[in-house]
């Protein structure tokens, strides 16, 4: 569907939508208005016929619990040329209950319509960056890599990929998209499916060390078929300097991937020879079983769902200043809120 801007409520009822399409919104659709909750609409009409749509206006967004900010490089380009003053946090700044973490100064009509767009950008960004740094924290410098795409709705995989690595601080992206929009490579080696299909995992590991090329980084899953321990051995002796790393995904129902595991895996790598060979921890992981792993000796984590189900920090934008006046619904301090960390975007 190609629409202009959605402006009055006669815009919305000229929308129409083919059944034979994903549902999920188009970036032209966002940047139109066509996300945002139609009372935002209503009002438009309604401060158009009182000659009000384009009072000047300051507006602040906050939080009621702390996080980590995200979220600012999409709203600068929902808001872009739309004659409006940004002023917020930086990315990736800490926050508390209540701080001020973005101002927005100018015409009413300019920005008002996008507040549904905005908060949701905004806490579903600064959600998953909260997640992903409370994850890179815990981890006490080794890497982290985000495996969340399966985890969450495509449309928005490569938006919270790219904003675990670029504000959470994760090491790298598994989604291919997300990736690329850092200037990345994706991050990511070979699943159960295809070992399942081999048959073994020595027989797949040999052909996956034959295709992959130089320099670039073998890391081998081993719990599908035989004993973790026994698997790493196998494969270590067979790929010998080739290989870079282990994988560790034991599922739950095999008592999942523990500390005395990756202990025991390291333990006889390096008895075998192959210190060189890291382990790489994947399956279910949160922050607090992120820190005993990794004092346990595991290298590397891959974490999906803690991070892209991060909880989402519900934002709030609320009219501080109308026409030069300090205002404010009950309960609200009238007048902008200071908070010495915003700068202007």
């Amino acid at each position: 569907m190609t629409t202009a801007n959605i402006e009055t409520l006669k815009d919305v009822a000229s929308v129409e939508v083919s059944p034979d399409r994903l549902p999920s919104a188009t970036h032209e659709e966002i940047l139109n208005g066509l996300t945002t909750d139609i009372y935002f609409i209503r009002t438009r009409d309604l401060l158009s016929h009182m000659n009000l749509l384009d009072t000047p206006v300051v507006a602040e967004v906050f939080a009621r619990k702390n996080g980590i900010f995200a979220g600012l490089d999409e709203v600068k380009m929902l808001l872009k040329g739309k004659n409006v003053v940004i002023d917020a946090l930086p990315e990736g700044t800490p926050f508390k209950p209540k701080d001020t973490l973005m101002r927005l100064t100018g015409p009413y009509g300019a920005f008002g319509m996008y507040e549904t767009t905005l908060l949701g950008m905004l806490a579903a960004s600064t959600g998953w960056a909260t997640a992903a740094r409370e994850c890179v924290d815990a981890a006490q410098g080794k890497p982290v890599l985000c495996f969340g795409a399966r985890h969450v709705h495509p449309a928005i995989a490569p938006v919270m990929e790219r904003i675990a690595v670029k504000v959470g601080g994760c090491a790298g992206a598994s989604c291919i998209l997300g990736a690329k929009l850092l200037g990345l490579n994706p991050s990511g080696t070979i699943p159960h499916a295809a070992i399942l299909m081999a048959g073994d995992t020595l027989k797949l590991a040999k052909v996956y060390d034959e295709f992959t090329p130089a320099g670039e980084t073998r890391v081998v899953l081993i719990d599908t078929f035989k004993d973790e321990s026994e698997e790493a051995i196998r494969v270590a002796e067979a790929l010998g300097d080739h290989l870079g790393a282990v994988r560790l995904d034991t599922p739950s129902e095999r008592g999942g991937v523990t500390a005395e595991l990756i202990r025991e895996v390291r333990y006889r790598l390096d008895m075998a020879g192959f210190r060189h060979v890291k382990i790489v921890a994947t399956g279910g992981l949160t922050p607090e079983r992120i820190r005993v792993l990794a004092e346990a000796g595991a290298d590397t984590f891959g974490v999906g769902s803690y991070i892209c189900h991060g909880q989402k920090i519900d934002m709030t934008l609320d009219l501080k200043v109308v026409n030069g006046r300090p205002v404010a619904k009950r309960g609200r301090l009238p007048g902008p809120l200071d908070n010495p960390l915003l700068v202007r975007v």
